[in-house]
């Protein structure tokens, strides 16, 4: 529904300025320039002065979807990048100290139309036919056993830890081979017309550049969106305590494994991403719980290998601008909205904001597009958010004050549903469309030790003998794939990479 309070006159879009660089503003530049270039100026603004976040290093399989649509070559991509496969994430002392499970990319066992295979995995269990839920998944065998491969009959799912400042050099030579201009500049002035519309940015020099439709990918400044139209910011800060990181770089000391590891501390948690040449390493928590001098003490203590870069700090406030296009501004990553790097949605976010910005590209700027857009971002965020705060939610963890505190917490009433329906019926609620699947919630609610109290009755159709035979196919099908494939390290150095382009090689 249109929001006349909001309401801006129908304006033509023939020039695109990019404000910011960085991951959401090449990825940005890189969806425009190939699809629209032909049809708008594209422009992107960027200072070398103002350093960006650098360590959105781990991704979802979205990733190489985007990739797919505008036609970027794998293989170029990973030599570009210095990237590595992931399959998931390996949650290590979540449920409590010592435990570990992985939250996998792929499918899990045969689903019936009427019940996911989940119930039918139940049912084996309670009966005493049925091996852990990791057996059911070529994905997550594939991680546990450190192997991945292309295969011919089964689309693997998969994603990529790659270096963030590689990437932002790889799409700005890809962009500026499709028309988009770089200018180089710190943004000092912001100018508006009478409607409260963006209509120019001044550069430090004196440099004057003109627009129709801003994106604003200045981080955590939202510079546009939130310094120069005042778009308020909705705080999360109650349902995630996290605050702060520190990240750094080390050494490699063991080939790459093909999956992220998230390591829960008594105060928040580690990530460790392990690339071709280097390992990305962060430690995220609570400042109202941790200090920084103790978390500082507590993340190097923690590292393996030779430190390559002192580790820089992060603050951030987990939340959502209220409106992430308002007037002609759209906000892209950091300056639209922020959870936390805990599942690795923050370069899929700033994706599915590109992707909805080009399919619903306005040749007129007017407020019902503003509307949708911001309608089925706020789902998806919302979304998101949800299956992040669950990881909190429903540890069984009690031993500090900050998972004393998490367990007190109220959760949003959408993710309350969510989880009781599981706990009592064994079923997950989606909406198609939704990021994170079925089997993404199974795999988090089982691994974290929620016991469905009872399955679906088509399980029961079939006789136990019937059973045994289902599962048992699966699971041989599984680990007998997974054994035909060879080490994650032992198919990248097969991978052969391509040249890399000589103006991605240049730019930057």
């Amino acid at each position: 529904m249109q929001n006349p309070a909001s309401s801006i006159t129908p304006r033509p879009v023939k020039r695109v300025v990019i404000a910011g660089g960085g991951t959401a503003g090449w990825m940005a530049a890189a969806a425009l320039s190939k699809t629209l270039g032909k049809a708008v100026d594209i422009v992107l603004v960027e200072s070398e002065e103002i350093g960006t976040v650098g360590v959105g290093e781990a991704t979802i399989p979205t990733l190489v979807t985007f990739h797919r649509l505008l036609d970027i070559k794998e293989q170029e991509y990973m030599a570009a990048v210095q990237g590595t496969v992931k399959l998931g994430i390996s949650f290590e002392n979540w449920k409590d100290v010592g435990h570990r499970y992985i939250h996998s990319f792929g499918i899990s066992g045969k689903d019936h139309w009427s019940a996911g295979f989940q119930n039918f995995w139940l049912r084996g269990r309670a009966e005493g036919v049925a091996t852990d839920y990791s057996d059911y998944c070529i994905e997550l065998q594939a991680a546990l056993q450190d192997r991945f491969s292309h295969l011919p009959r089964y689309h693997v799912n998969y994603a990529y830890h790659m270096d963030a400042a590689l990437y932002a050099r790889y799409l700005r030579g890809f962009s500026e081979q499709h028309g988009c201009r770089r200018i180089e500049g710190k943004i000092v002035d912001v100018a508006t017309d009478a409607e409260g519309c963006i209509t120019s940015l001044k550069l430090e020099r004196g440099e004057v550049i003109e627009g129709d439709l801003f994106i604003d990918c200045t981080g955590f400044r939202a510079l546009l969106i939130g310094k120069t139209l005042g778009v308020g910011f909705t705080d999360w800060s109650h349902w995630l305590f996290n605050d702060s990181a520190l990240a750094t770089q080390t050494t490699a000391v063991r080939d790459a494994v093909p999956y992220t590891r998230a390591i829960a501390g008594k105060s928040g948690w580690q990530w460790r991403i392990p690339l071709q040449h280097r390992v990305g390493n962060g430690i995220v928590y609570s400042s109202r719980h941790m200090g920084d001098d103790e978390a500082r003490e507590e993340f190097l203590g923690s590292l393996e290998g030779e430190v390559i870069k002192q580790p820089w700090p992060v603050r951030f406030q987990p939340g959502q601008r209220q409106q992430c296009w308002a007037k002609n501004v759209v906000a892209l990553g950091l300056a639209g909205s922020f959870i936390e790097p805990l599942e690795s949605t923050t370069i899929h976010l700033i994706q599915r904001g590109i992707v909805r910005l080009v399919q619903g590209f306005p040749h007129t700027i007017t407020q019902p597009a503003i509307d949708e857009y911001n309608a089925r971002l706020n789902e998806e965020l919302q979304h998101v958010r949800d299956f992040v705060v669950m990881h909190y939610h429903i540890s069984d963890r009690r031993d500090s004050p900050y998972w004393q505190e998490i367990a007190e917490m109220k959760i949003p009433d959408t993710l309350r549903h969510r989880i009781e329906l599981f706990r009592e019926t064994g079923n997950v609620f989606h909406v198609p469309g939704e990021l994170f699947g079925e089997n993404s919630w199974v795999q988090v609610m089982l691994g974290q030790g929620i016991e469905p109290r009872r399955y679906h009755p088509t399980a029961d159709v079939m006789t136990q003998a019937d059973l045994v035979r289902f599962l048992g196919d699966i699971r041989n099908n599984v680990l007998g794939t997974v054994r035909q494939m060879p080490t994650h390290m032992d198919y990248m150095r097969s991978y052969a990479p391509a040249p890399v382009p000589e103006a991605v090689r240049k730019a930057g």
